[in-house]
């Protein structure tokens, strides 16, 4: 069912550890030369283009790109009152986690009358993208959409994929807890053509560009947002999903096992992998995953997942390594069930989010748990964060100085001016002490 990798005996340097981490073989490079021409075919034909795009790869051609006022207000009014008293509550769980992602604004006085200040200054208009294909996912909703609203964000436009059952709309549940939040820009697109449409605009159907474009998708999505990076920032290229979990003799295989099957149903290239210290615990789980996947709902996915390249259940000699094996995977998500989660949590240094105890699964971060589930896959954890409120803010600093302020450092800025054979930065400066000026 899944693969085996036996690090036991050795000391794997962090590049053996890289080397020995298992990736899935499709990858965003391979993914890039289609979205490349999906995203040209959109800049140059406009909503045409997106049009053909959904009957080709949707199998659906919505009515319209961007969604009447009408499809979002019968949304509303048709969601099943259960999820509407869920989603909520992780409205406001969510809100209240993203406001402590937004700095203070800060004013260092460096002497007399010379002040910089440092503000957080949101974007104006932001892109996010809510995926639609082998699930729906209104949770994505509230993940992209709460933190740019804390932040300060005025402008939001949602993308969705048009779905089939649904007469080419965007699914109506994602729909309405856009509505409850109140976005009402929301376009019936889908993949590298819907990131390329919100990153360069589509004149035609009223769609201007945005600053930063967010949220997860498949493979092609990740390709795309990378093309589309510097005409726009992203969060981060979030591809297939990936779960890692530490756990030693202490840790229940149903819970471990169950933790890996919930996020390989969501595709087949995801990735689940055990490391391990306790060679009975990864054959306890093992034979859990084996009954696991047969019984779920998406057996075959499931299945398949479990038996790609990416997964295995990885072997280690102590839970040292184990860190070190996570630190070079840089999980999207990395649950810590040992008998001291807080011990081996000093040790992780990469991870998109954490999870520790038997108690705090990664299905809790993907729904109510406050946290923020829209997280770097593919290993970029190693160098980049989830999705937050400081996505849409930018770090400026303002500096006010005083005349006699300046005049204090003139000499300073004159010398370094001249070291650096730009002697007009220095005039600028004598220019403001000149009597005859």
């Amino acid at each position: 069912m899944i693969q085996t990798i036996d690090l036991r005996g050795s000391e794997p340097t962090p590049a053996a550890l890289l080397a020995s981490v298992p990736r899935a073989l499709t990858s965003v490079a391979v993914a890039a030369d289609i979205a490349a021409e999906l995203i040209a075919d959109v800049r140059e034909r406009g909503g045409a283009a997106l049009l053909d795009q959904a009957e080709r790869l949707d199998r659906v051609r919505p009515g319209q790109v961007r969604v009447p006022a009408s499809h979002i207000i019968d949304a509303v009014a048709g969601l099943d009152p259960a999820v509407r008293t869920a989603i909520t509550e992780t409205i406001r769980r969510v809100r209240l986690a993203s406001a402590a992602q937004v700095p203070p604004h800060t004013t260092t006085t460096i002497e007399a009358g010379a002040t910089v200040t440092q503000r957080w200054q949101p974007v104006n208009r932001v892109g996010l993208y809510v995926p639609g294909g082998k699930a729906v996912y209104p949770s994505s909703v509230v993940m992209n959409v709460v933190p740019a609203q804390v932040s300060g964000v005025r402008s939001i436009a949602l993308a969705s994929p048009p779905q089939s059952h649904f007469d080419g709309r965007v699914h109506p549940t994602i729909l309405a807890v856009a509505g409850l939040l109140g976005v009402d820009e929301i376009y019936a697109m889908g993949g590298a053509g819907a990131i390329g449409a919100l990153a360069y605009g589509v004149e035609d159907i009223g769609l201007e560009p945005v600053q930063i474009v967010t949220g997860p998708g498949n493979v092609y999505v990740a390709a795309a947002k990378r093309l589309i990076r510097g005409q726009a920032g992203i969060d981060s290229e979030a591809g297939p999903t990936d779960i890692l979990v530490i756990a030693d003799a202490a840790a229940d295989p149903l819970l471990v096992a169950a933790d890996l099957v919930s996020q390989a149903e969501h595709d087949e290239l995801a990735a689940a992998v055990l490391v391990t210290d306790s060679p009975e615990l990864a054959e306890a789980v093992a034979a859990r995953l084996i009954a696991l996947a047969e019984s779920t709902t998406h057996s075959e996915r499931v299945t398949a997942a479990l038996r790609g390249r990416q997964s295995a259940i990885v072997l280690v000699d102590n839970l040292q390594v184990a860190a070190a094996f996570s630190n070079a995977f840089g999980p999207e998500h990395l649950e810590i069930q040992t008998s001291d989660p807080d011990a081996v949590l000093e040790t992780i240094e990469n991870a998109g989010a954490i999870f520790l105890g038997p108690y705090s699964p990664v299905s809790l971060g993907d729904y109510v748990a406050g946290s923020n589930h829209v997280l770097p896959t593919g290993g970029q954890a190693r160098f980049s964060s989830g999705l937050g409120a400081y996505t849409f803010l930018r770090p400026q600093q303002v500096v006010s100085y005083s005349r006699e302020a300046l005049q204090g450092v003139a000499d300073h800025i004159a010398a370094l001016s001249n070291a650096e054979a730009l002697p007009a930065h220095g005039d600028a400066v004598t220019a403001r002490f000149t009597a005859d000026r």
